[in-house]
C-alpha cells in the first residue's frame, strides 16, 4: 500500500516537473519570438503615412447648437473641435510593435498620437450622445453614434445606446446591421459587443 502510495506521488512528481519544464520552454519561446519582432520593427525604415485611413469629421452632422447652457456639453464641443483640425486614425487592436513593423519605426510618435486623438473622439461621441439622449435628442445622439460605429468604435457602451434607441423608434432591424462590424473588431470587446447585440436583438423579437 505504501510502495504503491509512493510511486503515485513520485509519478506526479515527475508530471509536474515535466509541465513546468515545458510551460518554462514555451515562456521562453515567446519571450524570444517578441524580441525578434521587436528587434525588427525597430529596424523598418520610415514609410509614407500618406494611405492610412484618415477620418474626416463629418462636422455637418454634429449638432453644435444644441444644451449650449450645459458645460459638460460645452466642452464635447470644443474637443471635437479641436480633434477636427487633428490626424485621426483607428489603430485599436494594433500593438506599438505592429505599427512599426507596418509603418516604419521612425513614425512610431505619430501613430500613437493619431490614434490616441481616435480613443478621445469615440469617448467624446458616446458621452455626447449620452448627453443628447438623456435630455430628449435621440434622433441626434443616434447620429454620433451611427458616425462612431462606422469608424469602429469598440466603446461597448456606444453599442448599447445604439440599440436602445433602435428599439424606441421602432426600427430595431437595425440591431442586425451593427453585426457586421461588430464581427470585425480587432478588439478585446468584441465579444462583449457582439453579446450586446444579441441580447439587444433577441429582446427585440
Amino acid at each position: 500500500m505504501n510502495l504503491l502510495l509512493f510511486a503515485s506521488t513520485f509519478t506526479l512528481a515527475i508530471a509536474i516537473a515535466m509541465a513546468s519544464k515545458k510551460s518554462s520552454k514555451n515562456k521562453s519561446s515567446i519571450e524570444q519570438e517578441f524580441w525578434e519582432r521587436e528587434r525588427a520593427a525597430n529596424s523598418t525604415r520610415r514609410k509614407s503615412l500618406d494611405d492610412l485611413p484618415y477620418i474626416k469629421l463629418p462636422m455637418e452632422i454634429f449638432p453644435m447648437e444644441l444644451l449650449p447652457d450645459i458645460p459638460r456639453v460645452e466642452e464635447y464641443r470644443q474637443t471635437i473641435l479641436s480633434l477636427n483640425e487633428l490626424p485621426i486614425v483607428n489603430f485599436t487592436g494594433l500593438t506599438n510593435t505592429e505599427l512599426k513593423l507596418r509603418y516604419g519605426a521612425p513614425n512610431i510618435n505619430l501613430l500613437t498620437s493619431y490614434d490616441q486623438s481616435y480613443t478621445l473622439l469615440v469617448r467624446t461621441l458616446q458621452q455626447w450622445a449620452q448627453a443628447l439622449y438623456d435630455e430628449g435628442y435621440s434622433k441626434e445622439a443616434c447620429q454620433l453614434l451611427e458616425f462612431s460605429v462606422s469608424t469602429g468604435t469598440d466603446v461597448s457602451a456606444t453599442y448599447r445606446l445604439l440599440c436602445r434607441i433602435y428599439q424606441e423608434q421602432g426600427t430595431p432591424e437595425k440591431i442586425g446591421e451593427l453585426y457586421l462590424i461588430a464581427e470585425t473588431l480587432n478588439s478585446a470587446n468584441q465579444k462583449i459587443i457582439v453579446g450586446i447585440l444579441q441580447e439587444a436583438d433577441g429582446s427585440s423579437v
